[in-house]
């Protein structure tokens, strides 16, 4: 389904975050890199070519939605992946595919083909 996509994985559980790295490579992509809080989010974005991302929204207290912008002007699908459902988003974001904890590979790669076929739609 991501047919070699490399994926942005910013979540602050590592547990979570390796299994997002199974979930990746499961659905045929490639882990472009995982951070565990927003500003090496937003520094692996800078250095490495990432062409979608698994957001979760609260990093040990702080929101991701920087990263989220970042990838929106770049033009990079993503989706968040919270426990806190989609009722929070600021406006801007009130579209964007979101998947509530616990979830399972099918939920991740429902949103994953949601927001690439948004993208692609832009």
């Amino acid at each position: 389904m991501l047919d070699g996509r490399s994926v942005l994985i910013l979540e602050d559980e590592p547990v979570i975050g390796f299994a997002l790295e199974d979930m990746v490579e499961t659905m045929g992509g490639r882990v472009c890199g995982t951070a565990f809080r927003v500003a090496e989010a937003l520094d692996l974005l800078d250095r490495h070519a990432c062409e979608a991302a698994i957001l979760d929204v609260n990093i040990a207290g702080e929101r991701s939605y920087s990263v989220a912008d970042a990838l929106a002007a770049r033009g990079i699908p993503f989706i968040f992946a919270t426990g806190y459902g989609d009722s929070e988003h600021p406006p801007r974001f009130a579209k964007s595919p979101t998947v509530t904890k616990p979830y399972g590979l099918d939920d991740i790669r429902q949103a994953l083909e949601d927001a690439i076929g948004q993208a692609s739609a832009e």
